[in-house]
């Protein structure tokens, strides 16, 4: 098996599928609403996934949820219920992810989930949830650790009024406070909201040396925006939600100097030589720039890395079990997923037990600085 992690997927698109019982793969995005900015270019990368894998033909059906967890949860009972898939991925947003796991829970169907934080703890319900991207508490470290190394002690943080904003709340204070960093001030926002001014001047009376943003997409940009307008000179930072060229485009000029801690896969071409997955990282940066130009993602990195561990994990399975028996083989594919070790992908090396179905460490974030328009990497 070569697959996505040796480059395989643009040979795959052209293989053709043979007449045998397929895997059927369900997934849900949120490609409109507020997150459509992250799930547009989800559903891009899972447009170059292979059409077969260890032999076995592949099936995508693909819903939207609309940025809302109860479709959300409504689309997860129609994969399973009617279409009767044997895997998931997705959804798109955290809020989203934490609603279908019941679902999937009660339904023994595995979910390979590209929103983070999600899968951990593994409990009897998230036994059969997997995620992608990196842990909030290793994002978090990544920027206490920058905010040190320039000097900042006093610090606010501003984020979504939902999981997203209040996961990335609990990881970041936590870590603040075992550094010694104070944060003077904590606001909120919901993802719709079109006004932040009155958030943005009580962060500006506590006189913080820096501000976390902890929100996702282009809603994001409206406390940097705002910040800025009343006047705030401290270093801003943002979290991994907001790395895809959307935010650049919406946020321009006033997300300059902007740190964030991101997949390495963003700035692949960046990396040193010595990443050990460099080469796992570039293959994804050439195949989805090959394919719709350089527009690569945090979300992209989230979305094929959900690919490499199904590569990895379906012919593990397939030994086991067979897509005709889907009792059988969505237990299978659960047990394989949970078996992968070091599986090298775009977000980082995955080493995957049964505590850990996430199965990245401190390898996998890199901090970035927003320079006119691109991600540069901070060496």
């Amino acid at each position: 098996m070569k697959g996505l992690k040796t480059g395989f997927l643009a040979a795959a698109l052209l293989t053709t599928a043979p007449a045998m019982a397929q895997v059927h793969v369900g997934v849900i995005l949120s490609l409109t609403g507020p997150a459509a900015s992250l799930g547009i270019p989800e559903r891009k990368t899972i447009g170059l996934f292979p059409k077969t894998i260890d032999g076995e033909a592949i099936k995508y059906t693909i819903l939207d949820d609309g940025s809302d967890p109860t479709t959300a949860v409504k689309d997860a009972r129609q994969l399973i219920e009617q279409d009767h898939v044997d895997v998931i991925l997705g959804p798109s947003i955290t809020p989203n992810g934490l609603a279908i796991i019941d679902v999937v829970a009660e339904k023994k169907v595995p979910d390979i989930a590209i929103v983070p934080s999600i899968s951990n703890p593994v409990t009897a319900q998230t036994r059969w949830v997997f995620s992608t991207p990196q842990s909030n508490a290793l994002m978090a470290h990544a920027v206490v650790q920058n905010m040190l190394k320039h000097g900042y002690t006093k610090v606010a943080f501003i984020g979504f009024s939902d999981a997203y904003g209040e996961g990335w709340w609990k990881a970041f204070s936590a870590d603040a406070k075992a550094h010694g960093i104070t944060v003077v001030d904590k606001e909120s926002f919901a993802r719709t909201a079109t006004s932040v001014t009155g958030q943005a001047l009580h962060i500006v009376g506590a006189k913080p040396q820096a501000v976390l943003v902890a929100a996702s997409g282009t809603p994001a940009a409206l406390p940097a925006r705002a910040l800025k307008q009343v006047g705030f000179n401290g270093q801003i930072y943002q979290t991994h939600g907001v790395a895809n060229p959307d935010f650049l485009r919406v946020c321009g000029a006033d997300c300059n100097g902007t740190l964030l801690p991101v997949a390495p896969g963003l700035v692949a071409t960046q990396l040193p030589d010595s990443t050990v997955f460099k080469a796992a990282a570039r293959t994804m940066d050439q195949t989805f720039e090959k394919a719709y130009g350089n527009t690569v993602s945090q979300f992209t990195v989230n979305a094929w890395d959900s690919g490499v561990l199904l590569e990895h994990a379906l012919p593990v399975a397939l030994k086991v079990a067979k897509p005709a028996d889907k009792t059988a083989f969505r237990g299978a594919l659960r047990d394989a997923l949970e078996g992968l070790k070091d599986v090298p992908g775009a977000d980082g090396i995955y080493t995957m037990s049964a505590t850990d179905h996430n199965g990245l460490d401190a390898r996998a974030v890199v901090m970035v600085r927003i320079e006119n328009g691109a991600w540069k990497l901070v060496k």
